[in-house]
């Protein structure tokens, strides 16, 4: 197992707004700390990154190529996949967090959590202990009353400290698009989340260097901002703040679409007889769809490893899910609404973002998507990515969503008009942008603070 932290470490909210990404995540955070004296360096998250960055790389050229580390009484030959910067943090006067995720020679990606010291390019490492496995948690974060962070096992952790906020939740939501250099006439889609039962959301602010246009899927009814940029906006930041009212979602009655249209193929989730003699075969013997669909559910946890590294995933590819057994949350229930329409249970695609449950501002690591299948008159939403990250809450997420996540849009291949020359959008979280043509990708980052709900 991973060492545990015996000592605390202090922080004070007037130095930091520190963070935990709970719903089996990461330990976070949002603002840079006040400097105790005009002697102590001012330390910002970008000096974190290098400080980080620096070490690993010193540490894989001794390493003959690879960052070495103990991990269960192994010698892991690890590379790098990325600095979480959402995460990165200045815990106080020279002592500062990171959070790196490691990939081993076998494709396994370790979750790493570094303490280190010092200023601006002196810094050192003071602690390095592997937090997740395959996005599978050793342990969390809780907050004393004392505002000191202890790390906790994941076993018997609450709801709430494991991602899950049930009933209702109320959050401000900011979604952030930095643009890169423009050199020619370009255009950008953005989504744009809508109310519905289970959400409510109310634009707070809109800024952006160009103007917007509202445009409409016909298939499914999803929402999104159109803008035409031009060289100028390059560098530029669109950025859009809403107030959202969410709450639980479990199995719900909607007569407002015909299912059978979710048993067509999509582009990216295909039919074929592939899937088809892997669903009959893990559905066989069992009475009736819900329990074919549990058993569907319980499969692809068995079968997925939750794990961005390499290429192909992310894309919700059923075919590469299926292929490689491994993948992010778009890739889990692409490979399970295969499955599904494989045997004639109806399933869908939604996509949006997971707000963290145990703190109430900063940062999120990213979109999250989960998926419904429909059987006798009713819609079973699930999340099969985070119940394989949480086996303690893989019954709950089996017929609920959390009210702590807003909703961007569902369905895939999206079609609108205007729309992008590449195509049907495949799904809709980050923009779509494409610079004369050509598909680029933009910086995202998506930002909260919780709202007490009006008494």
């Amino acid at each position: 197992m991973a060492r545990i932290l015996v000592e605390p470490f202090a922080m004070t909210w007037c130095k930091i707004i520190l963070a935990v990404l709970v719903g089996c995540t990461v330990f976070t955070a949002c603002e840079k700390a006040k400097s105790a004296s005009d002697d102590v360096p001012n330390v910002v998250t970008a000096d974190i990154q290098v400080g980080i960055e620096k070490h690993i790389e010193e540490q894989t050229k001794l390493g003959d190529g690879y960052f070495k580390m103990s991990f269960k009484d192994e010698r892991l030959n690890l590379k790098l996949v990325r600095v979480h910067t959402e995460y990165l943090a200045n815990l106080g006067p020279q002592r500062h967090f990171a959070c790196v995720d490691l990939a081993s020679t076998d494709g396994f990606v370790y979750d790493v959590d570094f303490f280190l010291s010092g200023n601006p390019g002196d810094m050192t490492i003071t602690e390095t202990t592997v937090h997740k496995t395959n996005g599978q948690p050793l342990y969390l974060w809780e907050q004393k009353q004392d505002k000191t962070w202890h790390r906790v096992p994941s076993d018997n952790a609450s709801p709430e400290l494991l991602g899950v906020i049930k009933d209702n939740d109320r959050f401000e939501f900011t979604y952030r698009t930095t643009l890169p250099e423009i050199n020619k006439t370009s255009r950008v889609w953005i989504p744009l989340p809508v109310s519905d039962e289970y959400q409510s959301v109310e634009l707070k602010y809109f800024k952006s260097p160009v103007s917007y246009e509202i445009l409409e899927d016909n298939e499914y009814g999803n929402k999104m901002y159109f803008m035409e940029l031009n060289p100028e906006n390059g560098g530029e930041i669109i950025e859009i703040c809403y107030l959202v009212n969410r709450r639980e979602k479990g199995v719900y009655e909607d007569k407002s679409l015909d299912p059978e249209k979710y048993l067509h193929p999509n582009r990216m989730v295909p039919s074929s007889n592939e899937f088809s003699q892997i669903a009959k075969n893990v559905v066989e013997g069992k009475l009736g769809n819900l329990a074919k669909a549990r058993a569907l559910y319980d499969h692809t946890i068995d079968r997925m490893k939750y794990i961005k590294y390499g290429e192909g995933w992310g894309k919700g590819d059923a075919v590469y899910a299926c292929d490689v057994k491994s993948g992010n949350c778009t890739d889990f229930h692409s490979y399970f609404i295969a499955l599904a329409r494989s045997v004639d249970i109806p399933a869908r695609f939604a996509i949006g973002a997971s707000i963290p449950s145990s703190r109430n501002d900063g940062g999120i690591d990213g979109y999250h998507c989960w998926a419904e299948f429909y059987t006798d008159g009713n819609w079973w939403p699930i999340d099969i990515s985070e119940g394989d990250k949480c086996s303690a809450l893989s019954t709950y997420y089996f017929g609920h969503n959390p009210a702590n996540r807003i909703e961007f849009s569902h369905g895939r291949d999206l079609v609108v008009e205007p729309g992008p020359i590449s195509g049907p959008i495949n799904f809709l979280a980050y923009p779509v942008l494409e610079i004369g043509g050509e598909t680029v990708k933009a910086k995202v980052e998506f930002f909260f603070n919780r709202i007490p709900s009006p008494v």
